[in-house]
């Protein structure tokens, strides 16, 4: 296998402060379309020199879709442009610009009902679009409020500087610990009919794993939320936001189902619609690394 493709995902955050300052201004002072526009050229910077990236997704599309290797490259350069815009816009939806988004929300009554059953629940999604742009979306629309957990890895300087900078997210960030210490505050957000939003299509480097066919291969996708899921036995529904044309995004979310006879029945579920979502939008696959690699 070649080393020039990162085989794991390091859960860091990439880009500088300086960008991050220069994107922020940018929004603010010019709006988001001139912003998109400067993100054209950041992206193309990102894909002659971040190999490493570059190669994964490349690969990704060749593995998982069957492209050739001319309209896998095509993919990725797509892929960084639209990732760069969905970052610009996690910035705009923070500030006075937020105005110009628009979404629609198909089955948004999975997450209601979630609610009125007054156990809390699990909301599974994956790096395909991005729902922490839908958790600032939808605000206080749903009555129950979200909490996403997630690896708090963002370099410390760029989070403080988007926080002093922008305006709070419309969640609550549970992060991940080692001493496993989220598990408390998960259990305690459900105890308070709250709901627990979480990707689960990442594997760090000495997770157990789970593996599951996807799309043209099979691929390891981590089993700690499917099992920690199973424990619980509150309500799961698959969620999504997409970007759509310009400042629109479509958000959707699955039937919830509380009751699954394994995690691995839960896993197998959870990628059969993951897989629905990147057929749907093979450019919003926001996964930099080799997805394949064993």
């Amino acid at each position: 296998m070649s080393k020039t493709v990162n085989e794991t995902w390091d859960g860091k955050t990439k880009g500088s402060l300086l960008g991050y300052k220069f994107f922020v201004f940018c929004i603010n002072f010019f709006g988001v379309w001139i912003s998109y526009f400067f993100c054209i050229w950041v992206a193309s910077y990102f894909v002659l020199f971040s190999r490493k990236n570059r190669n994964g997704l490349i690969r990704f599309y060749q593995t998982g879709f069957g492209l050739s290797k001319v309209q896998a490259v095509i993919n990725t350069v797509k892929t960084f442009n639209v990732f760069g815009s969905v970052l610009i816009d996690r910035i705009a939806l923070k500030t006075k610009k937020k105005g110009i988004y628009t979404h629609s929300f198909d089955n948004e009554k999975a997450l209601k009902e979630i609610h009125e059953n007054g156990k809390g629940g699990f909301l599974f999604s994956g790096h395909v679009g991005n729902w922490e742009n839908a958790g600032n979306l939808i605000g206080e629309r749903i009555t129950s409020k979200i909490n996403i957990l997630m690896l708090d890895a963002e370099v410390e300087k760029i989070k403080t500087y988007l926080t002093q900078s922008t305006e709070l997210e419309k969640y609550n960030l549970i992060p991940l610990k080692n001493d496993m210490s989220h598990l408390v505050l998960i259990h305690q957000a459900l105890k308070r009919n709250e709901l627990i939003a979480l990707h689960a299509d990442r594997v760090m480097a000495g997770q157990k794993s789970i593996s599951v066919k996807f799309l043209k291969s099979v691929a390891k996708f981590p089993a700690g939320p499917f099992i920690m899921a199973h424990k619980f036995k509150v309500p799961i529904t698959f969620v999504f936001a997409v970007k759509g044309i310009g400042t629109h995004y479509n958000l959707s979310a699955t039937t919830p189902v509380s009751v699954y006879n394994s995690p691995e029945e839960i896993a197998e579920s959870y990628v059969k619609k993951l897989e629905e979502m990147v057929i749907s939008n093979p450019t919003q696959w926001f996964n930099f690394y080799d997805y394949y690699a064993s």
